[in-house]
């Protein structure tokens, strides 16, 4: 077998990915996408545009790369949330002491009544 300078191309089956972001961050998305379109003159979907900005953002972590390089373990991935209410069938909610529902957010503010001194 031959020794080729070029490695064997990887797999470039593109993959969707479906997500929500909120209206804060879909108008810096625009925004850049305008100034892109500024900059060099050509205008790009959005959506075109966040494949490259997310690698980007990757190849710049140090800190991910070097996890990578040592080797990211394996963690059983969560499963996604289900969209609409959760069951109260388990009965395990309970109101807080000042009568409201528990705070449903996972990050709380320091001066959240749902933690505990």
């Amino acid at each position: 077998m031959a020794h080729l300078k070029l490695a064997k191309l990887p797999d470039r089956t593109p993959i969707r990915i479906t997500i929500t972001i909120d209206a804060g961050l879909n108008q810096a998305l625009n925004d850049y996408q305008r100034l892109y379109a500024a900059t060099y003159g050509a205008s790009e979907k959005v959506a075109d545009l966040i494949p490259f900005m997310l690698e980007a953002f990757l190849d710049s972590d140090r800190a991910f790369s070097k996890a990578r390089k040592e080797g990211v373990p394996e963690v059983e991935p969560d499963r996604p949330a289900r969209r609409g209410r959760a069951s109260r069938a388990s009965g395990s909610e309970t109101k807080a002491e000042d009568g409201n529902e528990p705070s449903s957010s996972l990050f709380a503010s320091p001066a959240s009544p749902t933690q505990e001194d």
